[in-house]
């Protein structure tokens, strides 16, 4: 059963990186590059609710069903994941000040990725043996837990000042201050951090798995979003880059 699940977990990372190049071609089609030809659309922060809110409660169901003991590493491992998502589906949506719309089928597919990818780690988190008490003071837990933190406050930060500009009437503007002086998403970024950390603290191919489909949606979006905001603003910053500061 191990190994089919690992090898599950690699055609899942497969299909991760075969969706980063996809995307680099065709951006998801909601937020500044919303369109109207994908289907029904409905209000963003109805589909960010849908879409988000199932993965805390994928991740710890397929987790207590394979499990037989809670121990303190899988509780800090369950919470950090359910306070990230229970930001992104309810607390993010609800301070959004602007009508915009998506497409149902966006939520759809955000849907049911948040079940594989609760399914994966919830499971193996569940099935490890590994995470006893002890492992509280393994470097690897302790340095992913610091950066997980750290992943946060930019993300949510980056959020705040994003939050701040947007008009009721959606109207775009260029953000600025904090992490916006290096790079056009540092909200992006703070994401990567977090579950680059959280693959860190379960030294896991599962955890790694959702490091690498993080990057693969959130680096090609970056990129089509620094190249929208070069177009939309002629006095944009020519320093700044996409995502990654000095690099990309």
């Amino acid at each position: 059963m191990i190994q089919n699940f690992e090898q599950l977990i690699s055609l899942w990372l497969i299909i991760g990186i075969i969706t980063f190049f996809t995307l680099l071609k065709i951006p998801a089609p909601y937020g500044k590059f919303a369109k109207n030809n994908w289907g029904p659309m409905i209000p963003s922060k109805l589909g960010w609710f849908i879409m988000e809110i199932i993965s805390p409660i994928a991740l710890i169901y397929f987790f207590m069903i394979n499990t037989q003991k809670f121990s303190e590493p899988t509780i800090v491992f369950l919470s950090i994941w359910s306070l990230h998502y229970i930001n992104r589906s309810v607390i993010y949506p609800l301070r959004q000040n602007n009508p915009a719309k998506m497409p149902l089928i966006i939520a759809v597919l955000a849907f049911l990725f948040n079940i594989v990818n609760g399914y994966i780690n919830g499971t193996f988190l569940g099935l490890s043996e590994n995470y006893n008490s002890d492992y509280l003071l393994q470097w690897n837990f302790i340095f992913g837990l610091i950066l997980f933190i750290v992943g946060a406050f930019i993300n949510i930060k980056s959020d705040n000042i994003l939050l701040k500009l947007r008009t009721k009437t959606g109207e775009y503007k260029i953000p600025n201050g904090f992490m916006y002086k290096y790079v056009s998403f540092p909200n992006y970024l703070g994401e990567i951090i977090e579950w680059t950390a959280f693959a860190i603290m379960t030294w896991s191919l599962a955890g790694f798995s959702f490091m690498i489909w993080t990057m693969a949606n959130l680096v090609p979006r970056a990129i089509a979003g620094h190249k929208w905001y070069n177009r939309q603003f002629q006095d944009y910053p020519k320093k700044r880059k996409a995502i990654f500061p000095f690099i990309i």
